[in-house]
């Protein structure tokens, strides 16, 4: 027989090398081809799958794993053009899928290049606000899930000295601006020159006044021969952008150009013409008749977001709200936008943090209660609704100063809105409501004011005065529907007025003073007293100082009759629709209509009583109705007083009923009856306590099971737990027991009959019990016995020669 060439442990190594060079070499040749197939594709032909574009094979397994199939219009179009190498300028309407459009083309630059971790930052994605930030990041991880490169999130409010640690082994970084520059400037380990890819998204943001000076250093820490990829709805065009950013040719990719309007097909776009101080009525209202939808309601300032949001959260409208704005904290914005997309009904006030790019799914009404900047920001904001190809609405609340100008702006964009009205008989007044809780609350007073201030102010601030117009619009009764006793005094304004009267010719300002002096008698001018003003006077100024309770504004006018009826907050979603929108589909909710003809005759025969003074036992009595049941008759002037007291007035009144809400907002009582016929239908009432006690039986032996094993388990492990404490005890007294029996010597003769009595010891001694012993007291251990002392007359050992002499004498 022939000798084996391998190795003695017959393990033959040759057949696994040969099967890494296999490997090896398959994926030299798949990588090959896919890059002769990039450069073989034609960018005039038409894409309808991901299939049909020359992916890798990890970026089609991501791709199918998270349901994306079909290519979009700005996919198609954009990603072709990046696989080429070439710089994009993509635009297209919001929802198009514009993230996909630069995610795939970075995964599959990067995996031709075989990019490791050791080559460092390959691609860089820029986003405006740090919401578009995360979800950007999230798409990333679900599409590149089968790649090994590795990718960070880099945005503010987290800890910089976590990223700086794990910022170098990145390969994708997804950042905000102001993030990504702190990293460049003092990170010392963060490289770039050997970046690839640079991506912009919503650009025109981005390359905005807020964000000019931050980009143009994050390019200078940049290479120059790099790809640039620029995306957004409302794509710039500027030259002087397009230079700083150092674009090689780019390629102007603009799907929607063409199209009628900027905004989705199926968006259906309102505006209403309302004053300054009717826009909180008729949100409040909006929100009342839509409970079961989904709203985003935009305004321009935290402040303000803040107090709309506590103002209404303490009135309870009967749906979930929420709040976000760029003060919160980075983990209470993340939570808010999580919750708000994971609800299915809620109203979220928000600014312009959540305007772009952000995927609530199914957003149901976009509501603009303040005018946006400009024509851009309203498409990205309507465009949180009416996403990939799916129906939405959009109201725009337009002071009659601001209509001309914004619909002129919206024109220029390709964007057509229709005017609706409110209906009179829907709208809510919450006036008093919010006099009665400023008063109430200085907390809430203040957040008033600050809101107040910081729509003025936004307001001044805008460069589009053709639109924006602060001298027209009524902020003295702006300041009374925010519940405050008058507007706050603002410093920019009054600067403007002096400026105003300081370059006023001499003749205006001589006549103006002229005619504030005039006087009756001679037109002689006469100095103005100056009035003294007590904190008393200041206080009976107040305006809301004649808000009077709930109950009483309820129950009796100023002139001392009966007031109507208000409507309740039940009444307040069972008419048709708050606004006037023609509909396109019919809605979810039959029940949604006119009161049929019975509500409506007891209506009206409960008004009738209301209006009509109901004369009671005596001539000069009246009989006032405190509540659905009860009466009360007024025949003294004590009794009048009582229609003051909401505490004695509870004496007159029946036991209340306590209500409970379910999740749509409908009451119900704690206790409510079953119907008769329906208890009926289900045969006969001993069957039904029958066959209840029976199943009420099984139910409780089934209980019972179950706790009478719960209660065997627990005494097994008891008993298991006693038993390893004894076998520990038992070990322990074993040790102890041989150490005992291990007796030192003390003395040089008789060691060797020491040592064999010590051994037949060991050998006669019974086998120990498992059981613990006591011990008795003449056994005591060897180390707590006292050490014998040495005679006087026997020698110890003190030097070498004793130790060597008791050698010799123990030897022989």
């Amino acid at each position: 027989m022939a000798p084996s060439n391998g190795p003695r442990s017959g393990k033959n190594t040759k057949p696994s090398q040969r099967t890494g060079n296999l490997k090896r070499k398959r994926v030299e040749e798949d990588l090959s081809s896919l890059v002769k197939r990039v450069e073989d594709l034609d960018l005039k032909g038409k894409f309808e799958a991901f299939s049909d574009l020359p992916l890798s094979e990890p970026t089609i397994s991501g791709l199918t794993s998270s349901h994306f199939k079909t290519l979009t219009d700005i996919q198609s179009r954009a990603i072709s053009q990046a696989l080429k190498g070439r710089d994009v300028l993509g635009a297209a309407k919001t929802g198009s899928g514009k993230t996909l459009a630069f995610l795939v083309p970075i995964l599959e630059s990067l995996y031709r290049k075989q990019w490791s971790e050791h080559d460092g930052l390959g691609a860089l994605i820029i986003s405006p606000t740090r919401e578009l930030a995360i979800q950007i990041f999230e798409v990333l991880r679900k599409i590149g899930r089968y790649h090994t490169f590795s990718a960070g999130l880099v945005i503010g409010g987290k800890s910089l000295r976590e990223e700086q640690e794990r910022l170098g082994r990145m390969n994708i970084l997804v950042c905000t601006p102001g993030r990504m520059l702190q990293h460049l400037d003092q990170t010392a380990f963060f490289e770039t020159h050997n970046l690839h890819m640079l991506v912009l998204d919503e650009a025109d943001r981005i390359m905005d006044m807020g964000f000019q000076k931050t980009v143009d250093a994050i390019v200078g820490h940049l290479p120059p021969q790099r790809q640039t990829l620029l995306f957004s709805a409302t794509q710039t065009k500027k030259v002087s952008d397009l230079a700083r950013l150092s674009l090689q040719d780019p390629e102007y990719v603009a799907v929607h150009e063409a199209a009628s309007s900027a905004t989705p097909s199926k968006l259906q776009q309102h505006y209403i013409v309302t004053p300054l101080a009717q826009k909180l009525d008729i949100l409040w209202s909006f929100i009342r008749s839509n409970l079961k939808t989904k709203t985003i309601v935009f305004l321009s300032s935290g402040k303000q977001v803040r107090f709309v949001y506590e103002s209404f959260r303490r009135m309870q409208p009967g749906v979930p709200l929420l709040h976000l704005h760029g003060r919160q904290k980075q983990g209470g914005r993340l939570d808010i936008t999580t919750r708000f997309s994971q609800a299915q009904h809620a109203v979220l006030f928000s600014t312009d943090v959540s305007a772009r790019g952000l995927d609530f799914p199914a957003v149901d009404w976009v509501i603009q209660l303040d005018c946006p900047e400009d024509a851009d920001t309203y498409i990205h904001r309507v465009g949180r609704t009416a996403r990939y190809e799916r129906d939405g609405r959009a109201v725009l609340f337009l002071d009659p100063s601001e209509e001309k100008g914004m619909l002129t702006r919206l024109e220029q964009k390709k964007v057509t809105v229709e005017r609706i009205n409110v209906k009179a008989n829907k709208q809510q007044t919450i006036k008093h409501q919010l006099q009665n809780m400023c008063f109430k609350d200085p907390e809430l007073k203040y957040l008033g004011q600050k809101a107040f201030i910081s729509y003025v102010k936004s307001v001044y601030v805008q460069k589009d005065k053709e639109v924006f117009i602060l001298k027209e619009l009524n902020l003295e009764n702006f300041a009374g529907s925010l519940g405050l006793p008058g507007a706050p005094r603002i410093k920019f304004i009054k600067g403007d007025d002096t400026k105003e009267r300081k370059n006023a010719s001499r003749a205006t300002a001589y006549v103006s003073s002229a005619d504030e002096g005039s006087d009756e008698d001679g037109g002689k001018k006469k100095p103005k007293e100056k009035e003294v003003r007590t904190k008393y006077d200041r206080m009976f100024e107040r305006r809301n100082q004649d808000v009077l309770a709930d109950h009483y504004s309820k129950l009796i006018n100023d002139d001392g009759t009966i007031a109507a009826p208000s409507r309740t907050v039940e009444d307040a979603d069972e008419d048709d629709d708050f606004l006037s929108v023609k509909r396109r589909f019919e809605a979810g909710d039959k029940d949604l209509g006119a009161r049929s003809e019975s509500e409506s005759d007891a209506a009206s025969d409960s008004d009738e009583e209301v209006e009509g003074e109901m004369k009671g036992p005596s001539s000069g009595a009246k009989v006032v109705k405190i509540s659905d049941k009860d009466t009360l008759v007024i025949d003294s002037k004590r009794r009048e007083k009582l229609l003051k007291s909401k505490k004695k007035l509870l004496k007159f009144k029946g036991k209340g009923t306590k209500l409970v809400y379910d999740d749509e907002g409908n009451p119900h009582e704690i206790y409510e009856m079953e119907d008769e016929d329906a208890f009926k239908a289900r045969g006969d009432a001993k069957e039904q306590q029958a066959r209840f006690l029976a199943e009420e039986v099984q139910r409780t032996q089934m209980a019972d099971m179950e706790d009478k094993a719960v209660a065997k388990q627990k005494k097994r492990e008891k008993k298991e737990k006693k038993k390893a404490r004894e076998r520990e005890l038992n070990a322990e007294e074993e040790r102890e027991e041989a150490v005992a029996q291990l007796v030192p010597y003390d003395e040089d003769e008789g060691m060797a009959d020491n040592y064999s009595a010590s051994s037949s010891e060991e050998t006669e001694a019974p086998r120990p019990s498992k059981r613990a012993k006591v011990q008795e007291p003449e056994q005591i251990p060897w180390y707590k016995q006292e050490k014998k002392k040495p005679a006087s007359g026997e020698r110890q050992i003190q030097t070498l020669e004793d130790l060597e002499s008791l050698a010799t004498g123990l030897l022989g």
